[in-house]
């Protein structure tokens, strides 16, 4: 349960999210079981329910097309994500902790893009608002700054090289596997 008020702590207050997450000892393996692997089952079962409220458009083979392109989006970015960023910023993850840390920044942020993209699977049509706060998404990335140990003079280029691969990533793949199963 530490890791749900974690994860709603960092919407809420994305700093004392991170302080939160920084004393508690959740470990990267245990978040990815406990609420990222579980939250990607419930968003591609989510894919579906747009069929229930607009069967023209939304029908069983297409909903099963967008359930594995949004399943496959967050996965495939956790991994180049922490790859990339692991490759980037070798001074971050010099250590077994650094690792650790590094994982649990891009999960937890992936996480809130999840639960966002749940919300607006279930929302019927269009509600743009709620795309608007993929750029929350961006205030969580750099309050997690200080959890990382981000040295002074670098906080700017991190942060842009973290929305890129983090926030951005998923729109991407999203767009390319679209483009592909089309």
């Amino acid at each position: 349960m530490n890791i749900f008020k974690n994860i709603l702590l960092l919407i809420i207050s994305p700093r004392v999210g991170w302080e939160e997450i920084e004393h508690s000892s959740c470990d990267t393996e245990r978040v990815l079981s406990t609420a990222f692997y579980p939250l990607l089952a419930v968003l591609a079962v989510s894919c579906f329910v747009p069929m229930l409220y607009d069967s023209t458009t939304h029908t069983l083979s297409s909903s099963l097309m967008q359930a594995i392109v949004s399943f496959s989006k967050y996965l495939i970015t956790y991994f180049i994500a922490s790859f990339l960023l692991t490759g980037f910023y070798p001074e971050l993850t010099k250590s077994e902790l650094g690792v650790h840390r590094m994982n649990n920044y891009i999960v937890y942020v992936l996480i809130f893009l999840i639960l966002l993209s749940i919300i607006i699977n279930l929302i019927p049509g269009q509600f743009s608002p709620l795309y608007f706060l993929m750029l929350y998404a961006v205030l969580i990335a750099y309050r997690g700054i200080d959890f990382l140990g981000v040295k002074p003079g670098k906080e700017l280029k991190f942060i842009v090289v973290a929305t890129i691969l983090i926030v951005a990533m998923p729109q991407a793949l999203d767009a390319l596997l679209n483009m592909l199963i089309q």
